[in-house]
């Protein structure tokens, strides 16, 4: 069975969690799968980049889940949630490329 790529499982987890919080009215299922996807990618990074990479793209994860919340305020929930699962695809991307 053919891997799917972290950038891809990360962004789909930012994108994926803020779509079933908002179509389930259920926040804390929203919250699950972003969570499942974090954790995923979080084991892909580490397979990828080793460690220190893991560890610095969770925290980016994290960082751009909290950051879209004053995002959206300035440009709409759904374009902040497209621009920050594009940039932690990038960065996942960048970090991983050379192993991946």
């Amino acid at each position: 069975m053919p891997r799917i790529p972290s950038p891809a499982i990360a962004a789909a987890g930012l994108v994926g969690g803020y779509a079933v919080a908002r179509w389930t009215k259920k926040r804390p299922l929203g919250g699950v799968v972003l969570a499942v996807a974090g954790g995923v990618a979080a084991r892909e990074w580490q397979r990828e980049g080793g460690a220190k990479a893991a560890v610095g793209l969770s925290a980016a994860y994290v960082a751009a889940f909290g950051g879209s919340h004053p995002l959206a305020k300035k440009i709409g929930a759904w374009p902040s949630v497209f621009a920050v699962a594009g940039a932690m695809g990038a960065a996942s991307w960048a970090v991983t490329r050379r192993n991946g």
